[in-house]
């Protein structure tokens, strides 16, 4: 199956562990462009400046269209299980309505948006990357 993983880039370390876990079983995996430089300096933020002079939205919109699923790496942070920020947020919608396969790291977040996560349905695998399946 090809799968983008979407995540907050605080995630980088996490996303390239799955990255590989996931090759190891056959699928193919797209990261979003920069996770390298994010585990390099873990500290570093995006601020709307730079959001505006790559455009991560548009790019990344492309990848997840080409790709059959993605998975979405919820986390811990900022106090919150299964953390999903606004720019995941925004990825998991619009792999939605392109029909794609939504699957979850985690359960759904205690958040304001939780709602709407449940409403698109997504596959919650527990960490569990058996559970992902090629169609």
């Amino acid at each position: 199956m090809n799968i983008a993983i979407c995540a907050s880039m605080s995630f980088a370390k996490e996303m390239i562990e799955v990255k590989e876990k996931l090759e190891q079983k056959g699928h193919q995996i797209t990261l979003p462009e920069g996770t390298e430089k994010f585990l390099e300096d873990p500290g570093r933020e995006e601020d709307k400046w730079t959001k505006i002079e790559i455009d991560p939205f548009k790019e990344y919109f492309k990848v997840i269209g080409q790709n059959d699923a993605i998975l979405v790496l919820n986390m811990n942070k900022k106090g919150i299980e299964g953390y999903v920020g606004s720019n995941t947020l925004i990825e998991i919608a619009f792999a939605h309505v392109q029909n794609k396969i939504i699957y979850l790291y985690n359960r759904i977040p205690e958040m304001n948006c939780a709602d709407e996560i449940f409403a698109m349905k997504p596959i919650i695998i527990n960490q569990d990357l058996d559970l992902i399946k090629g169609e």
